[in-house]
């Protein structure tokens, strides 16, 4: 915190220390917004427990296609993923005939 000095400059209390929150700019580049992303329609569509999920865990950054690494969260995208592997296991498998 700062208080007034004399002819408008500031300075710090001697007992206050500055703390700098460290923003990685490869993480804030990769994951926007919640206020600019949507809900997941791959995992809407899917998963039948989408609702119990936490709000984030449903949303992907809003520039971005419905794919397991737009997901804002970890968890959000391990179970894309899951769903997406499930997906691929239910298929027939191809025959070479």
């Amino acid at each position: 915190m700062t208080l007034p000095h004399n002819k408008g400059q500031f300075r710090l209390r001697p007992s206050q220390e500055l703390f700098v929150d460290h923003i990685d700019h490869a993480v804030v580049s990769r994951f926007e917004s919640p206020r600019s992303s949507r809900p997941c329609e791959f995992c809407q569509e899917l998963d039948p427990q989408f609702r119990d999920r936490h709000p984030l865990d449903q949303m992907v950054a809003g520039s971005r296609k419905a794919i397991a690494s737009a997901h804002l969260t970890e968890d959000g995208y391990v179970r894309h993923r899951m769903l997406e592997l499930r997906r691929m296991a239910s298929r027939a498998p191809l025959t070479a005939a």
